[in-house]
């Protein structure tokens, strides 16, 4: 979080990151149990996986689309799903005790990983309150409306 909302507290920050997380979690939990070829030994290696995977998302995941935007373009969006999948398997490679067997395994949790986190609501935008308005602000006089000339009908104004 480059630019935190200065009305929001440390304490909702924490909360927040760390329900993200938690759910990130639940999702490449599930995906593993639905998706042959990935396995997670324990807990504490899925709650490892599901944080590096996070930041790798944060991070790595923005530069690699810049740098394949043409054939992400070309592609109609599915090089994106090869560029999930390739985190999933870097995660793989860096966390013991999250293992995925190849290629297409990582395609299928990546999809998995992504529905979930749609469906959960990981990746969801946070739209700012605009400040409450003030009493003397909240009154506005009353607009008046112009009537149509007699026989001409409605005044229709663009």
């Amino acid at each position: 979080m480059l630019n935190p909302d200065p009305l929001q507290s440390a304490g909702q920050r924490l909360w927040g990151l760390l329900t993200r997380w938690i759910l990130m979690t639940l999702a490449v939990g599930i995906a593993t149990a639905l998706v042959p070829g990935t396995h997670c030994d324990d807990w504490p290696s899925l709650l490892v996986a599901a944080m590096i995977l996070g930041i790798l998302n944060a991070l790595v995941k923005p530069i690699l689309v810049a740098v394949a935007l043409p054939l992400v373009l070309l592609t109609l969006g599915f090089m994106l799903l090869i560029i999930n999948a390739f985190l999933l398997m870097l995660t793989a490679r860096l966390v013991p005790g999250f293992h995925i067997d190849g290629f297409w395994p990582a395609v299928g949790a990546s999809v998995i990983i992504s529905l979930l986190s749609m469906i959960l609501g990981v990746n969801r935008k946070r739209f700012k309150r605009p400040p409450p308005a003030s009493a003397a602000e909240s009154y506005s006089e009353p607009v008046p409306t112009r009537s149509p000339p007699p026989g001409k009908g409605p005044i229709i104004d663009v």
